[in-house]
């Protein structure tokens, strides 16, 4: 694919993802996807089903999900992005933070996406509840069972 339409498919997946449009997202993902937070510990999600299913445990939780693109550049079937995103939370809290994510495509469709951020930054900022709620979670919510 050009640069240009691997371009639209990461924006039309941070449009999906703010809007919390699960089925627009899913469509820019390749069926072996492979979706993770860099500095956590787990091992992200593969799929576009666990993808949604990963991102769903955090955005179920918010009432709005602000994204700001800084710089995007694109070379070949790579689309890298410095960004910040502003998560407003069900309780009125927000927590904003700057993001590298790294976008591997093929054939139009993301199969890598890696997000870099400085983890005590942001979650430094999430309500305690929150926290609580994300600590139910473990890799098994978003990992297909063997």
């Amino acid at each position: 694919m050009s640069i240009e339409a691997n371009r639209k498919t990461v924006e039309a997946l941070w449009e999906a993802l703010s809007a919390r449009n699960w089925e627009a997202l899913k469509e820019c993902l390749s069926d072996d996807v492979h979706y993770e937070d860099v500095p956590t510990d787990d091992p992200g999600a593969r799929g576009p089903e666990n993808v949604v299913k990963r991102l769903a445990i955090a955005f179920d939780h918010l009432v709005d999900h602000e994204h700001t693109i800084h710089h995007m550049a694109c070379e070949g079937d790579v689309v890298f992005l410095d960004h910040t995103e502003v998560w407003t939370f069900k309780t009125g809290e927000k927590a904003t933070n700057q993001f590298a994510t790294l976008h591997e495509m093929r054939d139009g469709k993301v199969t890598r996406w890696s997000d870099y951020w400085d983890v005590s930054g942001f979650v430094g900022q999430f309500p305690a509840w929150f926290l609580e709620e994300m600590a139910r979670h473990t890799a098994a919510d978003f990992t297909d069972a063997d």
